[in-house]
This record gives structure tokens, sequence and C-alpha cells, in this order.
């Protein structure tokens, strides 16, 4: 029995759209008003959607179980896994104590203020996002910058700032391959079009945060160093996503920028240090301009290359496998030989859709690939595994910091895998194609309304990842309904979820816990907000001008 979707339930297209907004509405509810736990409120978001699938579309209960079901296991595999295993190779260079070395080799390049920042912040900021995610950016790097002498708040409101640029990319590629796994479209194709947008942001975010700590004067005078910096992150960005696919551009942009930071400052130094308070010379800023506050004295230790070396070899193995496990055809064929592609039942075959835009009624496909070995989180425990030997850790010690990692992730990974549900019961039911038809009456305008709902998404959820796999598929149907390219607006949901990290609950509530300033959080959230508008902005602008104007740029 085949049961046909309906996008209009009421007959009224707007009550239709509103009521498909419920669920949304309620996760908007839940987190920023009712200041729910994440997971707690992705089970009741996906529970209601559910009911709804059932009460108001008349999709049957079993395939709308059934597609919750495969969305939550999506969630874990191979997204999860994912997760697992780079916050994993992360936990292990601390559990090893080499991440003290890491941290000290990048303080010890430059005793600026302006330039610590440009190197924590933003550069070892968008390394941690690329292997790490999920909150160890602001939270590592802000603790970073606290302990430099920087005033706790302000660390915690630079680091969400800074990681912007490198979100659409973090988790070794999750968002993109999220929106890919949704919407159907090609992932080298997502991360192409990804790769066209966020490296101008790339390049203007570190002027923006020198701007932010000293002003435009004090900003023009390290303006060589802000430049090396950027325009080498948003190049290698450039690059990576265009050419090698959506794992490694946080990663690769990150290093280079890193590197070719501190040649540069081997080479040039600004007229001054900058110092706050107490340091020569005084901070003064014309924009939202940080506190005059005294700094701690430096206490960085220099320690041997070797040393040093061996701390950052776990990275590098990272770079090299993943390389390895996507860059040759022979190599994915040889690991796809376990990979297995399971119907799922009482889903596949059962849901047809009757999009406007397919002309005829089609069978909606539901077969779930389980990838062992080829699915890059099987490469990135293989470099955890390499990392075990590099780092000098016990098998004991090993298994013991995989089995913390796992109960660290328990929630975040309840959240995902709730999101993911929802997700897929609100592709399989109907209710994003109800939402994607309403939007899409916004007409020639949408192209600079699709980053504001990814925008909103990443608001709701904290996570790129997820406001893709909430709202990837409705960017898609709108771009056929309005006749602008699919793979533009879904990278769009993308690019413009970066700019609202910064102002996620959960990305502030981790900065606060991180610097001690539990309790600011409003504060911080005001801090951070004109900046957070203001990118999406240019993210709306730049998908505005290729939607109509620049459309070769579109792969």
């Amino acid at each position: 029995m085949h049961w046909v979707q309906n996008y209009n339930p009421f007959g009224n297209m707007l009550l239709s759209f509103l009521v498909a907004c419920v669920p949304i509405a309620f996760f908007f509810w839940a987190l920023a008003i009712k200041k729910m736990k994440g997971h707690l409120a992705g089970l009741c978001t996906v529970l209601i959607a559910v009911f709804e699938a059932i009460i108001v579309y008349r999709m049957p209960v079993v395939p709308a179980v059934s597609a919750t079901i495969y969305g939550a296991f999506q969630g874990l595999w191979p997204i999860g896994w994912i997760i697992v295993t780079a916050v994993f190779l992360y936990k292990l260079t601390v559990a090893s104590g080499h991440f003290g070395l890491i941290r000290d080799s990048i303080a010890s390049v430059t005793e600026d203020r302006r330039l610590q920042a440009l190197l924590i912040a933003f550069s070892f900021g968008a390394f941690l996002e690329g292997t790490a995610g999920y909150g160890t950016p602001v939270a590592i790097a802000g603790g970073l910058l606290a302990g430099l002498g920087f005033n706790p708040f302000y660390a915690a409101g630079l680091c969400l700032i800074a990681n912007t640029a490198p979100v659409a990319f973090g988790g070794v590629g999750i968002p993109i391959l999220t929106s890919a796994q949704v919407t159907g479209i090609d992932v080298h194709s997502l991360s192409q079009m990804v790769g066209r947008q966020v490296p101008f942001l790339s390049i203007f975010v570190p002027f923006w945060l020198v701007f932010i700590i000293a002003g435009w004067k004090k900003t023009i005078e390290v303006l060589p160093a802000i430049l090396v910096c950027g325009v080498s992150f948003a190049v290698t960005q450039y690059f990576t996503s265009n050419y090698l696919g959506p794992e490694l551009p946080d990663i690769a942009s990150a290093i280079v920028s890193m590197v070719a930071l501190t040649a540069f400052l081997k080479v040039w130094k600004p007229k001054t240090i900058f110092r706050f308070k107490d340091e020569k010379p005084v901070l003064s800023s014309s924009f939202g301009g940080l506190p005059e506050q005294a700094a701690a004295l430096d206490k960085t230790e220099h320690h041997p290359l070797g040393r040093v070396l061996q701390a950052w070899a776990p990275f590098a193995v990272l770079v090299v496998v993943i390389c390895l496990w996507g860059g040759s055809d022979a190599v994915k064929n040889a690991l796809g030989k376990l990979t297995m592609l399971i119907p799922v039942p009482g889903l596949n075959g059962m849901v047809d859709k009757a999009m406007p835009i397919v002309n005829q009624v089609t069978p909606y496909a539901a077969i779930y690939k389980f990838d062992p070995l080829a699915a890059t989180g099987s490469s990135i425990m293989v470099a955890c595994i390499i990392s075990k030997f590099i780092l000098q850790l016990s098998w004991k010690q090993w298994v013991q910091t995989f089995g913390a990692t796992l109960k660290s992730l328990t929630f975040p990974l309840i959240m995902i895998a709730s999101v993911l549900g929802f997700a897929y019961i609100d592709n399989y039911s109907g209710m994003s194609a109800t939402l994607g038809l309403g939007l899409a009456s916004t007409g020639t305008v949408f192209p600079f309304v699709a980053p504001i709902i990814g925008w909103l998404g990443v608001f709701l959820t904290g996570s790129d990842t997820s406001s893709n796999a909430l709202f990837s598929n409705l960017q898609k149907i709108t771009g056929h309904q309005i006749g602008v390219d699919p793979t533009l607006l879904v990278a769009a949901n993308s690019s413009g979820g970066v700019a609202a990290k910064m102002i996620s609950p959960q990305s502030i509530a981790v900065a606060t816990a991180a610097t001690g300033q539990v309790g600011k959080e409003g504060s911080l959230f005001l801090f951070t907000i004109k900046h957070s508008l203001f990118f999406l902005a240019i993210i709306g602008v730049i998908t505005l001008l290729q939607a109509y104007v620049f459309q070769w740029m579109i792969p």
C-alpha cells in the first residue's frame, strides 16, 4: 500500500504553512525561551512532528515511525561516528599531556594581543572546529586567551565571533555531508558552492576581530599580518573545498594560516606591542571595544622542536589518512566492499512524492547505507589508533579516553539523532515541502532569505549540521519552485548558519563555562548579536548576487 504526500492538508496554503511551522516554533520556544536542554528539546520536537505527520498529514503510523527511526540512525551513523572519533582524537592529545605543547607552541609566537587573538581565536579555533567542533573551539581557545591575560568575558566573546568562517566545514565536513544526505545533491558540488561563499567571510573575520579589540588605528597597524592570516586561510579553504571535498578545508586552512602567520611574524613585527591597560599602549576602540583591564604576564614555556612535532603529529596523521581514504577510487572501492545497503522496513517504496516540480507521483526511496570501513569516521579512528603509539599512551589509557569521550557526547548524540529524526519525518511526511512551497512565495528575494533560514537553524540547534538536516530539503524544494539552482540555496543554508554560531545558546553556554563567566550569558549574547547580524547580511548579499549576477560561480 502506497501513501501519497499531500502538501496542503487544510486546502489553504497559508494555514498549512503555519501548521507545518509548529514543530520548529516549539523547538525555538523550548531552547530560546524555556531554556530546555538540547536533547530534551529535540526529543519533544520529534514527537510533535510525528504526531502532526499522522494526525494532520494523514501519514500511516508505520511509515511515520520508520522515517523517524531512519533519520535517527543516520544521525548516529555516519554523522555521530564522525563526531565521536574527531573528539576522541582531540581528547587523546589532552590525556597524553601533549595538548599543553600545542598551546605553548602557538602562544610563544608573539606577545601582541591582537596577533595572539588571530593565532588562537581564529586560526587555532578553526583547527579545533575542523577536528572536533561541538563547542571545542570556543572552550579551548577561550581558555587559552583568558590564560594569556585577556578579560575572560571578552575572551569568550572574541572566540565566538572568530568561530564563524570554519563552521560550514566543521567536524571534518559533517554539515556538508549532512546536506548531501538529506537532499541527494552531490556532496562535492555542495562543498564547491560553500567554498565559493565563506572564503569571502574568512578574509574579513580576522580584520573584524582585531577591529573589535583595538579600534581602527591599531588595526591598520597590523594589517599586513591580518591579510597574511585571512588570505592564506581563505585561499586554502577555497582550493580544498573545491578540489578535495568537505572533510579537510578547516584543518588544512587552519594549518596553512598558522604556519603562514608564524613565518611572517619571524620577519615582521608591529610598530608597537599591543597590550591592555597596565601594558603599553592603552586599548581604544570605536566599535564595541573591550574594557580596559590588566593582563597577566605570559608564562608560556618553550619546548624542544621534536616534542612540539610529536604533539601535532596526530592531526598531521589525520590529514594524511583522510586524503588516502577519499583521494583514490581504488581505495574507495576496496573500502566499500563491506558497505551494506539496507531497505528501511515499512518505508522504502511506501511513500510517493507528488510535488508539482516533478509533474508526477514518484516513489520516495529509503535505503540505509552502513559503511563500516568507507565512512569518514572510520578513517579518523585509524588516525586515533596510530596516535596511540605516537603519543605513547597505553591501551588502558586509550580505552578509558574513548569511554570518557562517549560519555561526554551522550546528550549531543541524542540531540543529533532526534534532530535527524525530525528532519526525516519532516521530509517523508511532506511538511518540509509545505514549508518550501510557502517560502517560495518570496520569489526573487528568496536567495537573500535562504541564509537567514540557515542562521535561524543554527541559532535554535547550536549546530550547522542540525540546521542543514532541518532545512536543506526545504531549500532544495524552494529552489526548484523559483527557478534558482538548489545547490546554491542548500549551500547558502550552511553558509548563513555560520553567522549564528556565535549567538547560539549552546555555544554561549560553552563559552561562559570555559571562561568562568556562567551567569553572563545574556550579556555575551548582546555582545555578539550585532556581529552575527552583520555577517548574515554579508552572506545574504553574496547569495543574492550569485543567484542572479554571478551565476558562473555555481558548480
